[in-house]
Parts: structure tokens; sequence; C-alpha cells
């Protein structure tokens, strides 16, 4: 039979399947469903600073203390706390009763306190920090390496001042992603996870107003996340790859790793179909590893990856050029 044990930022899981950051993972309960599914680890859900500094301002803009500057300071500090509180005895009960790896995630947009939570996420006992990092550029005068610059700063300081394993999230909106990953593995990231999904507005043409987007990924965006774990696990060898968005059965499991990614992860496929899809997974990529005969995990990861195929090209645009010409 075959075994599904795997690393990822040094720590070893039952099998690559994690469940993502998410509302799936935002309570005991809820954690509980997909760990009895059989997830090798589950990341929690972000603590969001966007979220903490808006349930402050509701609460003073209420009125409870605005005259008095020292009942804001006092709302802001237990807000704060409150908000921080909790996820860190979330962290700790998920610890207390579960066996597979908890990796917290945090998402700030000040350097300050990205450093502040990750000490204290590591002091409740996190196996692993997930930095959730995001930000639009819109400055039509900006260089872009300014931009980039914000990503390795922020893992720098986190990971000058914690001892667990540190990796990053990032979306795809880079010019040199491939160059970004470098210098992400020596900016002190054990791993980066590709890619994250955000929020995307959409146009409601008879309302002409904005409105949210579909916030669940389909099989088919697995695409452009295959591409790039194949791309950049061939040509880094030194930071783990994580491949998320657009696995939704076994066989994107199955492609993510021969793509050349160490774990991956999964959620809108368990919002559609429940926790069970992690086992259906799970039972997948057991039984294709029995009939090509992999024993382990390590035997078939980045067999198909950029520096291993005999055409190499084949993961770039101008292969998608010349092949999509020959369709009238």
């Amino acid at each position: 039979m075959a075994n599904l044990e795997t690393k990822y930022l040094g720590l070893t899981l039952k099998n690559p399947i994690i469940v993502s950051s998410s509302g799936l993972t935002n309570s005991v309960e809820k954690i509980a469903r997909v760990v009895e599914a059989g997830a090798g680890a589950v990341v929690l859900k972000s603590l969001f600073e966007e979220q903490i500094n808006y349930e402050i301002n509701n609460a003073i803009y209420k009125g409870e203390g605005f005259d008095y500057p020292e009942a804001v300071d006092y709302i802001k500090g237990y807000t704060h706390d409150n908000a921080v509180g909790e996820y860190i005895k979330l962290i700790k009960d998920a610890k207390a009763k579960f066996d597979v790896p908890v990796i917290a995630s945090i998402n700030c947009f000040s350097a300050d306190e990205w450093v502040d939570f990750a000490q204290q996420i590591e002091a409740a006992g996190a196996d692993a920090l997930e930095l959730n990092v995001f930000m639009v550029n819109t400055d039509k005068n900006s260089d872009p390496s300014e931009y980039e610059n914000l990503y390795y700063e922020v893992i720098n300081n986190v990971s000058q001042v914690v001892k667990i394993p540190v990796s990053i999230k990032l979306g795809s909106y880079f010019s040199n992603l491939v160059s970004v990953v470098n210098k992400i593995s020596v900016s002190g990231a054990k791993g980066v996870v590709m890619f994250n999904r955000f929020y995307e507005p959409d146009i409601d043409i008879d309302k002409m107003t904005i409105t949210s987007s579909d916030v669940f990924s389909t099989s088919a965006d697995i695409r452009r996340t295959l591409r790039w774990v194949a791309i950049v696990s061939g040509k880094i060898e030194n930071i783990d790859i994580s491949a998320s968005t657009g696995i939704h059965d076994g066989e994107g499991v199955i492609k993510q790793i021969l793509a050349g990614a160490k774990t991956v992860q999964v959620c809108s496929a368990v919002y559609k179909n429940g926790s069970s899809v992690i086992a259906d997974m799970r039972s997948k990529l057991e039984s294709w590893m029995d009939e090509k005969g992999f024993a382990t995990i390590d035997d078939f990861r980045g067999k198909m990856n950029y520096s291993k195929i005999v055409d190499p090209q084949l993961y770039e645009r101008a292969q998608f050029m010349k092949y999509f010409s020959k369709h009238e």
C-alpha cells in the first residue's frame, strides 16, 4: 500500500492535502470535520488586521466613549486584544485536540503588526505560520521593485523574530514570479503558497454597481497554478511549494505533485462537496500510486516539472500560441 506521508516546512504530514485558510478552519468544530475526513494539515482562518481595525472603528463610531480620548484608547485596546486573544485560543485548542500540523495565518498591512502577531502565534504553539500577503499596486509612477520589496521586508521581519517555519501565500500578479520566489527563498521563508484567491470585483450592468464575483474556484482554475508550480519547482530547489486554487479532485492533487508541489491546499472543493471530498482525494492518490508502482510521494514528486520534461517550453505561453493556432 502506498505511503502518503510527506514533508512540508519541515513538518511531517500524513498526506499532502491541506485545508487552506477559510471559514472551514475558523473553529475547533469545523476543523474536526476536515481532520476526520483525512486532511494532512490545516491552515487556520487568517487573522486580518483590517478586520480588527474595522471592529475597533465600528465600536468607536457607535458612540461608545467617542467623546472621551481615554475611552477611545480603551476600546481600541480591548477590541484588538480580544480579537487576537480569540485567535490564540483557537490555536491552543486545535493543538490540544488534533494530531495534524496546525498552521496559523495572518494578513496585515503594517510591519509592526506582522511581527507582533507572529510572536504571539508562536507562543500559542502553532506549528508554522503562513503570511497571507496581497497588495494592489495602483501607482503608475512606482517602480515594480518597490512593490516587491514590501514582500521581502515582511518575510525578513517575521522570520527574524520567530523560530517556527514561515511560508508566504502569493497572488500571481508579478512581472517575474520566478525571480520573486527566488528572492523569497533567501529572505527567510521556508515555503510559498501559489496562489491566493482574493475578492475580485464584477459589475452589475442593471444596477450599475460593483459586486463580488464568484468566490469559489473551479477545476479549470488549476491550469495557471499548475504551470507556475512546474516552472518554479524546476528552477528553485530551496523552498517548499504548496499548490492552491483549482484542486477539486484526486487527479488535481496528483497533477500538482507531479508538477513539483510538496503539498496542495483545498478549499472550494470542500465548500462545494463537503469534507468527504478529502477522503475521495486521498483514495484516488493512493490507488493511482499503487497502479503506477510508486511507494512514496517523493517517488514521483516533480517528475513532470519544468526541469524534468523533454520540452520545458510546453509550460510557456509561446507554445500555447503555437498549438492554439491549429484550431480554426
